[in-house]
């Protein structure tokens, strides 16, 4: 094989990748689309700009250059609090083609979020886009440490500026599969964020068995996701998957809304659309009064959140697509349980995608038969070296070949896997385990209730009860009847020791970027 090279069996079952001895992952999703010719196939597209394959190729090599003038090392931590913009995807492959490591991280943290992230990482330089300055800079002012600051764009000695005057050409840095290649740092569904260590192979591996064999990827495809390329979800709908089959993505730097969703989608007619369950929800919300085209779309995918059976019906009834819904974890980079367009269960995650094994274990470690509650271990190639300065996550989580989701699953009979909730997110009713996504899910099929969470609250005799806060599709609505209905909803669709003992109507739930509910918060205002 010759240097930065990957051969894919796909005769295999699952298809079997090799990668050369010598391998930097930025050859094959950047400079081998020029050398196959794709250089005037556009490969980024913004509702002001278009990127070819060919511009992209030189951007990321002058952006490899400044990051090298700036100091920056082999092995060097770039930080990125940067926008879905062009430049992003400059700075994230021109980062790992000179061998330097990005790490880009949500822009909707504060101040403090930025100050811990910059001294975790030890990082060498900072770059941002202006509209997070108001957080960043104070957070550089206040770290122990004083990494380079490089605004993307709005004046002098931003990496725009310093992009015009480098040089286009660079040989990628040496380096292996197995090495160290981005990190990302997880969502903070239960506390901290951690760094997760990804290696140059895990992009690979999601693209040949997640895109390519679950979505049936090709270059032909126009991908448009909603979910933002700071978190891994968003990192592969927008950017890997479409850049390893030669595809076009389309970047936006605006918050995900219905609104926004439905002017891209009409405007650059995407095949694929990668939402998450809160953003269906709204969707299906604001097409009550609006009407939206959707003739370019095959296919729908959510993630983040359990995807709510009703969603997925009511979703299918009204444009006649299908949501394929999954879950993937930072940890993994992407998803490795999911639906198919050929084989798809409303309410469940679907079975693994192929490359990944999954076992529902006790807390022993032992598998537990099907129909039984247990934590969810996945084994597959993606899957994260290590915490950065966490070892004791490491050894939580990182179990040999298996990573602990911290996800609480069932298998059912036939072979789908259905959501529990976070493994610390379980609640115990009566000496019996509860979901609290089961109760929401419920709550939600109320023609009345868009969103709903569920927390466990200890009662007058510190037993654990269901809690649930409730967002409604019309605020107005929120009465104590309204409140006896749900009730009533509840105990007539679960069983009876599960329907929420307390119910608040609220404006808002505490989610992460991906739209997962951030259930610990609820836990400490209730």
């Amino acid at each position: 094989m010759q240097d930065h090279t990957v051969i894919v069996d796909r005769t295999a079952d699952p298809s079997s990748i090799v990668f050369s001895p010598v391998f930097n992952v930025a050859v094959p999703l950047i400079d081998r689309h020029v050398q196959e010719g794709r250089s005037q196939h556009v490969a980024l597209r913004t509702v002001s700009s278009e990127v070819t394959y060919g511009a992209l190729a030189e951007n990321v090599n002058r952006c490899s250059n400044v990051l090298r003038a700036c100091g920056a090392a082999s092995g060097d931590r770039v930080l990125m609090v940067v926008k879905d913009c062009p430049e992003f995807v400059y700075l994230f492959w021109g980062a790992i083609k000179a061998g330097i490591v990005p790490v880009p991280v949500n822009t909707l943290l504060r101040a403090p979020d930025y100050q811990y992230m910059i001294e975790d990482s030890g990082c060498a330089i900072v770059a941002y886009s202006p509209e997070y300055a108001a957080e960043v800079e104070p957070a550089l002012a206040s770290a122990d440490a004083q990494p380079v600051v490089m605004p993307i764009e709005g004046g002098d000695e931003t990496l725009q500026s310093r992009l015009q005057g480098a040089s286009s050409s660079l040989l990628p840095a040496s380096a292996s599969a197995e090495d160290p290649c981005f990190w990302l740092y997880s969502s903070g569904s239960t506390g901290r964020p951690k760094g997760a260590v990804h290696r140059h192979r895990d992009i690979v591996v999601t693209g040949v068995y997640y895109a390519e064999e679950t979505l049936g990827m090709t270059a032909d495809d126009i991908c448009f996701s909603a979910a933002k390329l700071f978190f891994a979800y968003g990192l592969g709908n927008a950017m890997t998957f479409p850049l390893w089959v030669g595809a076009t993505a389309i970047l936006s730097d605006l918050r995900p809304s219905p609104e926004m969703t439905f002017d891209l989608i009409q405007r650059f007619k995407p095949t694929l659309y990668f939402g998450v369950p809160t953003l269906y929800a709204a969707q299906l919300r604001a097409l009550e009064t609006e009407v939206v085209d959707w003739p370019s779309l095959r296919l729908c995918v959510s993630a983040g959140e359990a995807l709510p059976a009703d969603i997925f019906r009511r979703w299918k009834e009204k444009t006649g697509l299908t949501i394929l819904d999954g879950i993937g974890s930072t940890e993994l980079l992407h998803i490795f349980i999911s639906n198919r367009e050929d084989d798809v269960k409303p309410g469940t995650s679907g079975r693994p995608v192929p490359g990944y094994e999954a076992r529902i274990v006790d807390e022993n470690g032992d598998a537990v038969a099907d129909g039984e509650v247990g934590r969810l271990w996945i084994k597959g190639d993606s899957s994260a070296a290590y915490y950065w300065n966490n070892p004791e996550k490491t050894a939580e989580t990182m179990l040999g070949e298996w990573v602990n989701t911290g996800d609480t699953y069932v298998r059912d009979a036939e072979g789908y896997y259905v959501y529990g909730g976070r493994s610390d997110d379980m609640l115990k009713v009566g000496g019996i385990w509860c979901s609290p996504v089961e109760i929401e899910s419920r709550l939600i099929e109320h023609a009345k209730v868009l969103e709903a969470a569920v927390v466990g609250r200890e009662d007058d005799d510190q037993l654990v009860k269901p809690e649930a806060y409730i967002i409604l599709n019309d605020t107005s609505d929120a009465s104590d009847a309204l409140a006896e209905e749900l009730l009533e909803h509840c105990k007539t669709g679960l069983a009876r020791y599960k329907y929420p003992r307390w119910l608040h109507f609220v404006d808002e739930l505490p989610k992460t970027a991906t739209g997962k509910i951030q259930r610990f918060k609820l836990r400490k205002s209730g």
